[in-house]
């Protein structure tokens, strides 16, 4: 064969290489297309199948308001003595302040999920579903504030549509999701993302709160609180409850609540109207990598005990101060708050196995039977902080605020209470019976004396939680 010949046929293979070619990239494209096309028809049939259990709750607050003439000149005895009263400002008044959030109906008979803040302070609730139901006999079941976690109870009905709750454990980053609710008041509106992180956290380790959030690129703005977040098979696996924003708008980082922290919360509420939280006695510090590197742990991930109470489960238990927390029940603690959450969200009673590091570097398997909060702890809790006897001053020393609270600007770990309501108190037993007087007369706030080292005592009030 000659040289041009050689040419020609290497051309042919050319063209058919480069029509093959072309047919491959043709069949891909397609296949692409459809893929989306599926992906597209599973979010539409999530949709279908969440939004008529998807509602709008509305809350109605009767609040104290002036008439908009509070500081007027005409308040000057001047114009009363000439004029009459008819110059005088008029007195307050209540006014209604209306807010709205979301939920879900989880059972045909109208037990509906939302946030603890969408109906915080409510004086009337009122639903509305997606069929255009106006529901005004709304009963507030129970709220839990520490988990952000309310269960409602519309009356008199059933044949509802629901939603299918899932497991969050089982999500992964990366994960497609769908949030639904009435952002802004506008309803039926779904936002898909994914799953950008687990285990978010957005108070310090010491807050007072119960929180392990599913983070989501998925559009969460205001209104689509207590709405669900809900995984590619249509289930719930958390519940819309928080934005990280500089102006109250999406910004492409919001939180969801876990399901499985909420149904555990709900369980409870709906059985009993309220929520009785596992109790261990010990205080604990995240492990990082400072502190791992500082002890010379190959470890550097957990929760350190700091100390256990005394006649307490973990005490019971054999838990010591310095010993780390690794794993509980099998799943791994990586923070004092994971630490928190596990024994705090199984009932008293409960039986954990913890797994620790003790001082010496020897891995313990230990069994340890939650017990109940003392009422004490739970009393101190209404003003927000946590106390201790002293050992070398008089008074009791503050050991913990709950953060980002009113309590938080006045005072601080290390102050010493002198006194309550003028009555000196010197152990946390005095404190707690001064606490509760103070309780059973009504009164909405105490003043207490606390003494914060160097400076002289100072007076601060304090609300007294109900």
């Amino acid at each position: 064969m000659n040289a041009s010949g050689s040419i020609a046929k290497k051309g042919r293979w050319a063209g058919v290489l480069f029509f093959c070619a072309l047919i491959v990239s043709a069949m891909a494209a397609k296949e692409d297309v459809q893929s989306l096309r599926r992906t597209a028809r599973a979010f539409t049939e999530v949709a279908k199948q969440a939004v008529p259990a998807v509602v709008a709750v509305q809350c109605e607050s009767i609040i104290s308001g002036s008439s908009g003439f509070s500081g007027s000149p005409f308040d000057d005895d001047f114009f009363e003595r000439f004029f009459g009263p008819r110059f005088r400002s008029m007195p307050p008044q209540e006014q209604k302040r209306i807010g709205q959030g979301s939920g879900f109906i989880i059972t045909e008979d109208g037990y509906v999920l939302t946030n603890h803040h969408v109906v915080a302070d409510a004086d009337k609730i009122t639903i509305l579903t997606n069929d255009g139901g106006k529901y005004e006999n709304v009963q507030l079941i129970g709220s839990d504030e520490k988990a952000d976690i309310a269960v409602l109870k519309i009356a008199d009905v059933k044949g509802l549509p629901t939603v299918q709750l899932g497991d969050s454990d089982l999500l992964e980053i990366g994960e497609w999701v769908i949030a639904v609710g009435n952002p802004f008041g506008l309803t039926e509106t779904v936002t898909v993302g994914v799953v950008s992180a687990k285990g978010r956290k957005l108070h310090s380790d010491g807050s007072d709160v119960y929180e392990d959030f599913i983070q989501t690129d998925a559009a969460i703005n205001p209104g689509n609180s207590g709405g669900p977040l809900l995984n590619i098979d249509g289930q719930v696996v958390g519940i819309n409850a928080a934005i990280i924003t500089g102006d109250r708008g999406y910004m492409g980082i919001g939180m969801a609540v876990p399901i499985n922290i909420a149904r555990s919360i709900s369980d409870q509420l709906i059985s009993t109207g309220k929520v009785v939280r596992g109790y261990a006695g010990i205080n604990l510090q995240d492990l990082n990598e400072d502190i791992a590197k500082a002890l010379d742990l190959k470890i550097r991930r957990g929760a350190i005990i700091t100390s256990v109470e005394k006649d307490s489960p973990a005490e019971r238990a054999g838990l010591k101060d310095q010993d780390i927390i690794t794993k509980i029940n099998g799943r791994t603690i990586q923070s004092a708050q994971d630490a928190k959450n596990a024994i705090g969200l199984t009932p008293p009673g409960t039986d954990l196995k913890i797994l620790i590091i003790n001082k010496e570097g020897q891995e313990k398997v230990i069994t340890l039977t939650t017990g109940t909060r003392p009422i004490e702890e739970e009393l101190i809790q209404k003003l927000g902080i946590r106390i201790k006897n002293s050992e070398d001053k008089e008074g009791v020393v503050i050991t913990e605020v709950k953060s980002g609270s009113d309590v938080s600007r006045a005072l601080r770990p290390g102050m010493v209470i002198l006194s309550i309501n003028r009555v000196p108190v010197k152990t946390v037993k005095q404190f707690i019976e001064v606490l509760k007087r103070a309780e059973d007369q009504g009164r909405g706030q105490v003043a207490l004396l606390v003494q914060n080292d160097p400076y002289p005592p100072i007076w601060i009030t304090l609300p007294l939680k109900k």
